[in-house]
């Protein structure tokens, strides 16, 4: 992006995946490929964007949360852990980076619908629980975190630092 565009300005990191499994049956292979997509790319895109904008003085990294960032989950250990590690980096970066220029915040999106989320849509029962569950009363969209992702890299976040901002129809407020 620096060789391309002369600068970057703002990283998200969206990439996951979730692999399920009660956890006595959770295998090592699986709790890796989670691990490793969903918190060590993470990381490692944060300090390798992190080093460019800490140089200029000035960026917006937005990481992809959940709302297991904040609560346990169900048959999902390592998207529960490394979502919850997301929350952890998302402040640690914040907390190091903020007075240096760089804003790092995340979105915690609720249940969204998406192709890691087909499967609890086709379960009638549990699509039925979950629909129930949220105030909202249906599940998100993809488009309902770019509002969020604008505010965040937008200068009507300068003061916004290590915040994660749940997009979930009301889920965590039940």
């Amino acid at each position: 992006v620096v060789e391309g565009f002369g600068r970057l300005d703002i990283l998200v990191n969206n990439a996951g995946i979730i692999r399920r499994a009660d956890a006595v049956d959770f295998t090592e292979e699986d709790w890796d490929a989670v691990i490793d997509t969903n918190l060590k790319s993470v990381f490692f895109l944060c300090q390798a964007a992190g080093r460019h904008m800490l140089a200029r003085g000035s960026g917006k990294i937005i990481n992809i949360a959940s709302m297991l960032t904040f609560q346990g989950g169900i048959r999902v250990p390592s998207y529960t852990a490394s979502k919850s590690g997301i929350g952890g980096l998302t402040k640690l970066l914040a907390n190091e980076w903020a007075a240096r220029g760089v804003n790092v915040n995340a979105i915690a999106p609720g249940y969204i619908a998406t192709n890691n989320t087909a499967a609890l849509q086709a379960d009638e029962a549990r699509d039925k629980a979950i629909r129930e569950r949220i105030p909202a009363g249906d599940w998100g969209r993809p488009d309902d975190l770019g509002g969020a992702a604008v505010f965040l890299a937008s200068d009507a976040a300068r003061y916004v630092h290590g915040h994660i901002l749940a997009v979930d129809g009301g889920w965590l407020a039940r």
